[in-house]
């Protein structure tokens, strides 16, 4: 989808609310938080709207949904979900990772809440069990945050010779803590070094790729972090002007040109969240609905990128990937 395309399809304000012509008094609103913007949030609204459309509801024909976008400046994500609180909807739409869903939650204790992350709900506390919620919020986790470890694993497998790798993490993620964990057994276990660097904006990719070589690592590993998926084009163009090999959660990091991607599939937990929104509009509670959990993870491997690398992947990887670019 060309960027005017998509522009036009979605609009780039911050406060984005659809009225219908026409429009029953009663239609139900939906207030969807997204920490980014339009654009690079399209293939998952795409995905959202078919599940709220599988639960009998489409945008302005029998519901309303109100946005509201942080444009990737995370520290608005409370304020904006105040906001869509004060407005009484019918369910806010918490989508994009543990950021929005905590801040949702802070938000409203009576507005119903489904959320989509890559992390594990019950370890940060948005919710009291998988089975059973409780409260008002429910929704859908991935395993991107669970498989930080397996892409260590990974570039091992594919660069069994190198000593030490680099790590990028996110220090203002509420999962960090847990992955570095994760990631520092799995060095062990390896016998690898890891040499963490820290990048929370844009402005620190370039320095954080310019480490990386100075490190002589073998390569670079992203741990799960929205705002590094959503930012997955420039983090490729970076890992090929530096010749870095790396993996990251997001499949549209080998597809910009990137060497390898590991994580979930987000198309999946959207559409199971626009779902359950719809479910909730039906009647349905929260405190009923058990946090679903998205099983599929996906291997993306770049065989043009490791060929300009002068990396070989070895077929135990090529067989086990679910997409192979060449």
């Amino acid at each position: 989808m060309r960027r005017r395309d998509v522009l036009g399809l979605f609009g780039g304000a911050t406060v984005w609310t659809h009225h219908a012509r026409g429009q029953s008094p009663v239609m139900p609103v939906i207030g969807y938080l997204g920490p980014e913007s339009p654009e690079p949030f399209a293939s998952r609204l795409k995905a959202f709207h078919e599940g709220l459309a599988e639960s009998g509801y489409v945008d302005g024909r029998n519901v309303t949904i109100e946005y509201r976008w942080a444009e990737g400046q995370y520290t608005r994500l409370p304020a904006l979900a105040a906001d869509l609180a004060s407005r009484k909807v019918a369910v806010i739409a918490a989508p994009g990772g543990a950021p929005v869903a905590l801040a949702a939650k802070a938000a409203t204790a009576t507005i119903m809440i489904v959320f989509e992350m890559g992390g594990d709900p019950v370890a940060l506390g948005v919710v009291d069990s998988l089975s059973r919620p409780g409260r008002n919020l429910t929704g859908v986790s991935s395993l991107s945050v669970e498989v930080s470890r397996k892409r260590l694993e990974f570039m091992h497998e594919l660069l069994p010779t190198a000593a030490a790798f680099a790590v990028a993490v996110n220090p203002t993620s509420p999962t960090a803590n847990s992955q570095l964990k994760n990631l520092d057994a799995a060095a062990d276990a390896l016998g690898v070094r890891l040499h963490l660097l820290n990048a929370s904006t844009e402005q620190e990719f370039e320095a954080m790729f310019s480490t990386v070589s100075q490190l002589r690592a073998g390569g670079l590993v992203f741990t799960s972090d929205p705002y590094f998926a959503f930012r997955s084009q420039q983090l490729a163009a970076l890992a090929v002007r530096y010749a870095i090999p790396a993996i990251t959660q997001s499949r549209d990091f080998p597809i910009a040109g990137g060497l390898m991607s590991y994580g979930g599939d987000f198309t999946q937990s959207h559409r199971r969240a626009g779902l359950y929104v719809g479910r909730i509009l039906n009647g349905e509670k929260p405190s009923d609905l058990p946090v679903q959990l998205v099983t599929k993870v996906e291997l993306f491997v770049n065989l043009k990128a490791a060929k300009a690398l002068d990396i070989t992947f070895p077929p135990s990887l090529i067989s086990g990937a679910d997409m192979v670019i060449e």
